[in-house]
């Protein structure tokens, strides 16, 4: 006779945040050496993945995303656009008014990492059945939308890729497959 399938305890689930802030340790040592490559910082990533999910991006929604104020966001913004990640444009109606969007050169590099993220996941879904791999992304659905319930920002995609997956132990948004640009 089996036992019959209990809630986890305090204790266990003390066990699981500690499991994943090892994962979280390991993945962000790796994500810091690949943007150390990139010479950026975390903050400069986050905005990345953001222009990349979402698409081009005004500098006042910047600098609410970052937390910072316009001229801390557009010092950050111009950083990026110095090393070739992003373009500045004005906007026609209102000359003002600057958007943001990614460059091929700031897509490579998310893509990059997201690559690093996917080769990483399938080692871990190697050690995994079938039955628990489709968990792992069930679960992982499931906390996305428990972690994160009042974004603006949606999954473009039914299913979550092993980049949003490995997102959830980052204090940023999601990552999804394209990156859009302006055209």
């Amino acid at each position: 006779m089996t036992d019959p399938i209990r809630p986890l305890n305090i204790g266990e689930i003390g066990s699981l945040a500690s499991i994943i802030m090892v994962m979280q340790r390991r993945f962000m040592a790796n994500l810091m050496g690949e943007l150390a490559r990139g010479s950026i910082s975390f903050p400069q990533f986050f905005l990345l993945g953001h222009l990349c999910s979402q698409g081009p991006t005004g500098m006042s929604r910047i600098a609410e995303l970052m937390g910072h104020s316009t001229p801390a966001a557009t010092g950050l913004v111009q950083r990026l656009e110095k090393l070739g990640y992003v373009r500045r444009s004005h906007e026609q109606e209102d000359r003002r008014k600057v958007t943001v969007t990614v460059t091929p050169k700031g897509t490579h590099l998310v893509e990059g990492v997201r690559q690093e993220m996917i080769a990483n996941l399938e080692k871990v879904m190697e050690r995994l059945n079938p039955v628990e791999q489709r968990a792992w992304l069930d679960i992982t659905k499931k906390s996305t939308i428990t972690a994160h319930p009042a974004t603006d920002e949606t999954f473009h995609h039914t299913a979550l890729t092993p980049a949003d997956s490995a997102r959830l132990w980052l204090p940023c948004r999601p990552i999804t497959h394209h990156c859009r640009t302006r055209r």
